[in-house]
This record gives C-alpha cells, sequence and structure tokens, in this order.
C-alpha cells in the first residue's frame, strides 16, 4: 500500500499485476490499481482532474490528463471516501506511476494532490497469489 497526505486528503494506492490481461510474449503487461481518497480534514472537497505520469522500465514517460477519474467527478465530505481501480499496460514487466488530482473546495478554490509514487512489478514467479 502507498500512501500520500495533502491538505488533509489522503491518497492510498494498491497496484496488482494481472496475469490474466497481460501477454508478456507479446511485451504486454497490465496491472490494476485501487485508490483510496479519504478526506481528513474539515471541509468538502471534490475532485476535478487527473494527471499520471507513467514510466516503464527503458525510462519511457507517458502522461495522461483528463478530467475526473473513471468517468466520475467525486465529491468529498468531510470524514467521507471514495474508492475506485483503474488499469494500466506496461510494454515493459514493470514501471511506476505518480501523479496529482486538481481539487476544487466548496468556496471554489482550487488545488492539487499528490498521488503517491508506486511501482508496477510482477511478483515473483510472475503469477499473483490471490
Amino acid at each position: 500500500m502507498y500512501r500520500a497526505v495533502t491538505r488533509r486528503i489522503e491518497v492510498q494506492v494498491a497496484p496488482r499485476y494481472l496475469p490474466d490481461r497481460s501477454s508478456p510474449e507479446n511485451g504486454y503487461f497490465f496491472w490494476a490499481y485501487t485508490i483510496t481518497l479519504t478526506n481528513r480534514g474539515g471541509e468538502t472537497v471534490q475532485l476535478k482532474t487527473r494527471h499520471w505520469r507513467i514510466t516503464d522500465a527503458n525510462g519511457k514517460l507517458q502522461e495522461v490528463r483528463g478530467a475526473g477519474v473513471v468517468g466520475e467527478q467525486p465529491v468529498l465530505k468531510p470524514g467521507g471516501n471514495y474508492e475506485y481501480t483503474s488499469g494500466v499496460p506496461l510494454p515493459t514487466p514493470s514501471g511506476f506511476m505518480t501523479g496529482s488530482y486538481g481539487m476544487v473546495t466548496e468556496a471554489g478554490e482550487p488545488f492539487d494532490i499528490d498521488i503517491p509514487a508506486f511501482s508496477l512489478d510482477i511478483p515473483q514467479g510472475g503469477r499473483t497469489i490471490n
């Protein structure tokens, strides 16, 4: 589990390799990651945008920017949380991701929160243990 806290908004990430969706012989490796956002502050905030920096084992950087996450722009009340799962393919058997979410307060103040850097690695033997 990876964790970062910015302005009392906690971001936790749990990545996992999906061998059933991967094709190593074709240079295709797929990971899912579950993100949990928890508002530990006293004000309601909304996630408006995402910015990902995805780096493969060859050092190739891909940047992804967009509105919301998985088609949503969740509102987090004080003490509330939001969880979603998404995925990412890489052409290499390892890499890492990091990024930020663009947030806005109820008063309309924009701010960014950090997504912790997390590694994408194939478990020993190339299989996950469920």
